[in-house]
């Protein structure tokens, strides 16, 4: 079993976006998948009630009120993590993981938190004894914009390896209507943004994303 969670402790910034999709991903790919919804806000599970029944099959658990309890088939437990996660609770989430992958936005306020974050992350003990793999990617980017340009200076300044960079687009709110990936809608509406997902998809198969 895979577990995989995406994580920052600013809400906002993408985290269900990211484990959502990855979850359709890897349904898709015939794998058995489980989402679980760490945050009370319960977005992942309103995606997946959403979900039409003809798609490929994600079990769902509302992680912040019952038991994370998993089949014994279960390839990728994918895992949508609360926001303000710090201390105890941060040492506690990170235990169940093995792989790590924080979204971060391009704007002022969204950068200082991440390196806030960041910096107490890596304090973890899990962390700190490389006993879980992180990578950073890049959220609801504008290319060719100053502070596209600051975030990717920004990024370049942490310990963490910035995996892939997904363009701003309506794309990802029309899946989400519908409880469907980006994965999941006509490729030539989703040509650029399944190309910018390549380099993450790529990441976590690779042995670099394993502890």
């Amino acid at each position: 079993m895979r577990p995989i969670m995406l994580l920052n402790a600013k809400g906002g910034c993408g985290k269900t976006t990211l484990a959502t999709n990855l979850a359709a991903y890897f349904a898709g790919a015939g794998k058995q998948v489980t989402l679980a919804d760490f945050d009370p806000q319960g977005s992942s599970m309103d995606w997946l009630a959403a979900r039409p029944a003809d798609c490929s099959y994600i079990k769902g658990i509302a992680a912040w009120k019952n038991p994370l309890r998993l089949g014994k088939n279960t390839d990728y437990v994918i895992m949508d993590a609360p926001a303000r996660v710090h201390g105890r609770d941060l040492t506690h989430i990170v235990r169940k993981v093995e792989t790590l992958v924080l979204p971060v936005l391009p704007s002022p306020i969204d950068m200082r938190a991440a390196a806030h974050f960041v910096e107490e992350l890596l304090r973890v003990g899990k962390v700190e004894r490389r006993e879980v793999k992180l990578a950073l990617v890049a959220n609801r980017v504008r290319e060719n914009t100053l502070i596209f340009n600051e975030l990717a200076s920004f990024l370049a300044g942490l310990k963490i390896p910035l995996v892939a960079t997904l363009r701003d687009t309506q794309n990802y709110i029309r899946a989400a209507e519908r409880g469907l990936g980006i994965f999941e809608l006509p490729p030539s509406s989703v040509a650029q943004d399944l190309e910018q997902w390549t380099p993450l998809l790529k990441w976590l198969a690779s042995r670099r994303s394993r502890p």
